[in-house]
């Protein structure tokens, strides 16, 4: 079964653990959300990617929920003793080799999907992760703080500002002239099943759907597309989607994540805490499934991959 999944983020992560073992690893395709990336201390740094490569690769730290296991961030000490303008960005020491290594090949006219690659070999992570694009798209967040209007970079918004201001606006700059990374389309197109990760909607599947050729590819699939709710009992299980939500004129409720992507879904798989609101999305047209979604551990995580599966297939 050949399987396409779009992702970003900590709950993309834990549910590709266990994907890849409901269904063949070198079977499955990760498109990943690159609006994150951010340049901090001169590098490149692909937070979603790396994410992803982490988790599959069995090098991420579960408890911390972001990073390498077993990291040390001496080097990101030293440069706040410095006073570095970039240091509020928390690198691992482990991590800035990732950096470092994918900087030096971007640089020398290495594509981020070719990049993709090398890394994902070196974690040996079996499946294929590939970027939603080659070209730079970046989430932009436009924030009113002391009566203040401020556009940032949705990394200043969440980590450097802690995500305490108030939201007026969300947008992808330089999506509308990007192109997907090669193989994405086909990807998507050849697919038995595509999955929408429990991810951000606005924050992490947003993007890539604002790419050209996207959002149409997924959509001409849509009977076999199915989303996991990333809202379980009105709150996110991690990230902001309750800050960023709203601001897109959506309901911070498992029902409302779905709306996220109208014209896109067959079937929609929901919490148990969220049971009361499978008639209102099987009312808009959607299968809906009812399970446990809180991933606290590759079998729970296999168990809800299955689940999905079945409901598309």
């Amino acid at each position: 079964m050949r399987v396409t999944t779009l992702a970003g983020g900590i709950g993309a992560g834990k549910f590709l653990r266990g994907l890849v073992r409901a269904v063949l690893p070198h079977e499955v395709t990760v498109v990943v959300n690159t609006a994150d990336d951010v340049t901090i201390h001169g590098l490149h740094v692909s937070p979603d990617l790396d994410s992803v490569t982490y988790w599959l690769g069995d090098a991420f730290d579960r408890e911390r929920g972001w990073g390498r296991r077993g990291e040390t961030f001496r080097a990101t000490e030293e440069l706040r003793a410095f006073g570095a303008k970039d240091a509020w960005f928390n690198l691992g020491d482990l991590d800035l080799a990732t950096h470092l290594f994918r900087t030096r090949l971007l640089t020398e006219g290495t594509t981020l999907t070719e990049v993709t690659a090398r890394l994902a070999t070196r974690f040996g992570v079996a499946s294929r992760l590939l970027p939603m694009s080659d070209d730079p798209v970046t989430t932009r967040v436009t924030v009113v703080t002391d009566g203040e209007e401020l556009d940032l970079h949705f990394q200043e918004y969440w980590v450097k500002r802690r995500a305490q201001d108030e939201v007026k606006g969300v947008r992808y700059e330089g999506a509308e002239r990007a192109r997907p990374a090669p193989g994405v389309v086909e990807a998507i197109s050849g697919a038995d099943v595509i999955v929408i990760c429990p991810s951000t909607p606005v924050a992490s599947i947003g993007p890539i759907l604002a790419v050209p050729g996207i959002h149409d590819a997924v959509a001409a699939r849509r009977d076999r597309v199915v989303g996991i709710s990333g809202i379980v009992g009105g709150a996110p299980l991690a990230g902001m989607a309750d800050r960023l939500m709203p601001v897109a004129g959506v309901e911070v409720t498992a029902a409302g994540a779905a709306d996220c992507y109208r014209e896109l879904l067959a079937a929609w798989v929901i919490d148990e805490a969220d049971r009361g609101l499978a008639a209102r999305i099987e009312a808009t047209g959607l299968r809906v499934a009812v399970t446990d979604t809180i991933m606290a551990d590759d079998a729970k995580a296999e168990a809800l991959a299955r689940v999905a599966l079945e409901l598309v297939t």
